[in-house]
């Protein structure tokens, strides 16, 4: 199976939809999650716009020097078949015969002039013509038009005439000309070609097809120069007046059919505008025209899109007229025509054409209005267009929105007025980007003061917790320490000394190392259970520790104080808080005692008033 006819690098796209907007079917398609387009194959008609009017070179097609080289490589006879064209083309030699031989330097057996198959083919609607019988036909020598037909108007099937290409024809003459067996490679200026060689097989088969742009890589590949060549004819049968094929009404002049605007049958139309409006006008008002159609879909066949860029189309159009008035000066009629009678004797020139419609149906009205308020386009004034999308009309270009081919950002106005919404939208986003900024500048500034007072206020706690005569140490949640007092370490002894003198203050150092277990769980207490431990005391050593430890953060941080209680101001300061501590709890007992005494005597007291009072009642009543 073929390779696609087109194709886009995705990564040579500049993402200008120039190719979208050219394209005549909307085979492009811009889909609305990606951005760079594709093509849709099944739609392409091969007319090659999309190749000619992208400026980066991103869009390619159907390489076909791989296959010729092959071919030229292999065993078999490999005649070229070289479309009239190539006059055009090759303004930069000097004379035809030279271009003739460096395409046998390549190794072609046989190199004949499609001109001559343009003289056959000529003939057959000279008949096709002037026997009217009702029906008008659209010639079937482009490949672009046919397929664009066969799927997009494939009501007009019936009205292609029935006449196969000149390169179909050649394709045939050749075989019948080196027999059965021979390769045929025509050489020419249509993409479109590629894929119409693939529709036929036996003796109308076409092996391989080359633009004028890939001979060219093909010349420069194997280093084949004009200067380097001697001259070459093309192999006969040569063509006669089918040599002006590459203007479009040079069929007509070959076929001897008038053009004549009162008297002539038929009407040629050349270029993508022209030729869609043709086809719109023969399918619609063929009865009032009257007229057969001679389209080509590139302005003339010199100007396709298989040549080189840059050529112009009068130099072009002059080059063919000189190179067949040049040939025909001494050209042999009767040898041209007993050749014709041959030939076109054996020739099946015999068309046939294959509907492949690839409409989409027409989405709901209502969709289409949807889209088109979407895009601004409220009022009737509004929906004329631009053209700017590729389409006619804003309603046409909302149609092929809501099919799928295209999206609402390929209409210039939407696009225009959503960047200025856009920029809108970033010029008032940036002016509260610019406040907040301010605002943080403020803070920042503002928390750096803090910090800086944060840092003070730390800097003289830390200097004042080191002059604390008692240990202080400060521990974290997993028993490291944050902090701790000179005192502190002195308590702890030589050991810690040396910890210190490597780590000042011990910090990190895990609590369980440098204090005993006793200690350690009180800390761990304090953790888990956030509750105060005060005045517990702990022997270390030949010591006695007073502790006190306490949480600071809950469940984070905690902190203890430490005190030897052995040290002569220590002891005297305890001796002395302890015994207010005995003196002030023995006061409290006697006060106690003395109320429950005091309550004991006053209950006594009432209960003997109560047995005295009882008495004094009885002995009243005992009196006569």
């Amino acid at each position: 199976m073929a390779s696609p006819l087109i194709s886009i690098d995705s990564a040579k796209c500049k993402i200008c939809y120039a190719c979208v907007r050219v394209c005549p079917v909307n085979a492009i398609q811009v889909k609305a999650n990606q951005e760079v387009p594709v093509v849709i194959h099944d739609r392409c008609i091969g007319c090659g716009s999309c190749v000619v009017v992208c400026a980066p070179d991103a869009i390619s097609y159907r390489d076909g020097t791989r296959e010729v080289k092959e071919l030229l490589a292999s065993d078999e006879k490999v005649a070229a078949i070289v479309a009239p064209s190539i006059s055009g083309e090759f303004d930069d030699i000097t004379d035809y015969r030279k271009f003739v031989r460096m395409i046998r330097e390549l190794g072609f057996d046989y190199v004949n002039e499609v001109s001559f198959g343009v003289d056959m083919v000529a003939g057959k609607y000279r008949e096709l013509f002037t026997n009217f019988l009702g029906r008008y036909y659209i010639t079937t020598n482009c490949p672009p038009v046919v397929s664009l037909i066969e799927k997009f108007h494939p009501e007009l099937i019936d009205n292609l005439a029935p006449i196969v290409s000149p390169m179909i024809a050649t394709a045939q003459l050749a075989r019948q000309l080196y027999g059965p067996s021979t390769k045929v490679v025509y050489i020419g200026p249509c993409i479109g070609a590629k894929d119409e060689a693939l529709r036929f097989d036996g003796s109308s088969k076409v092996d391989a097809v080359l633009t004028f742009v890939e001979l060219r890589n093909l010349f420069q590949e194997f280093n084949i120069k004009e200067s380097t060549v001697e001259y070459s004819d093309f192999d006969p049968p040569l063509g006669y007046k089918g040599s002006l094929y590459a203007v479009s009404n040079g069929l007509l002049q070959a076929a001897g059919l008038s053009e004549d605007l009162m008297n002539g049958s038929t009407i040629t139309a050349e270029g993508r505008d022209d030729v869609l409006e043709a086809i719109r006008e023969f399918e619609t008002r063929i009865e009032f025209i009257r007229k057969n159609f001679n389209l080509f879909y590139c302005e003339g066949c010199l100007m396709g899109p298989g040549t080189s860029k840059g050529g112009k189309k009068f130099a072009r159009k002059t080059l063919v007229t000189d190179y067949a008035n040049k040939k025909l000066k001494d050209f042999n009629v009767n040898t041209w025509e007993k050749a014709c009678g041959k030939h076109a004797a054996t020739i099946d020139f015999n068309a046939l054409f294959t509907v492949d419609d690839q409409r989409l149906p027409d989405p709901p009205e209502a969709k289409v209005e949807e889209i088109l308020k979407v895009i601004g386009k409220n009022q009737e004034s509004e929906k004329l267009g631009c053209g700017a999308c590729g389409y006619e009309s804003c309603h046409e270009f909302a149609v092929n929105v809501a099919k799928g081919l295209t999206k609402t950002d390929m209409c210039i106005t939407y696009s225009l007025k959503s960047k200025h919404d856009f920029i809108k939208a970033l010029k008032q986003t940036n002016e509260k980007l610019n406040r907040t900024q301010d605002a943080l500048l403020t803070s920042e500034q503002k928390a750096r003061q803090e910090q800086q007072l944060a840092q003070e206020a730390l800097e003289r706690t830390s200097a004042m917790l080191q002059k604390l005569p008692s240990a202080i140490v400060i521990v974290d949640s997993s028993l490291k320490v944050i902090e701790s007092n000179q005192s502190f370490i002195n308590i702890l002894g030589e050991d810690a000394a040396d910890i210190n003198d490597i780590i000042p203050g011990l910090v990190g150092a895990d609590l369980k190392t440098l204090v005993p277990f006793q200690i350690y769980k009180l800390f761990t207490s304090v953790i888990s259970n956030n509750e105060n431990l005060l005045n517990r005391d702990v022997p270390l050593g030949d010591r006695l520790l007073n502790v006190s430890v306490f949480s600071i953060k809950k469940g984070e941080i905690a902190g203890a104080v430490l005190r030897d209680m052995y040290l002569p101001e220590v002891r005297k300061e305890e001796v002395i808080n302890r015994v207010t501590e005995v003196i002030d709890e023995n006061l409290n007992l006697v006060q106690q005692i003395a109320f429950l005494l005091g309550e004991g005597a006053s209950k006594t007291e009432r209960m003997l008033n109560s047995i005295i009072e009882s008495h004094k009642s009885g002995k009243s009543q005992q009196k006569p």
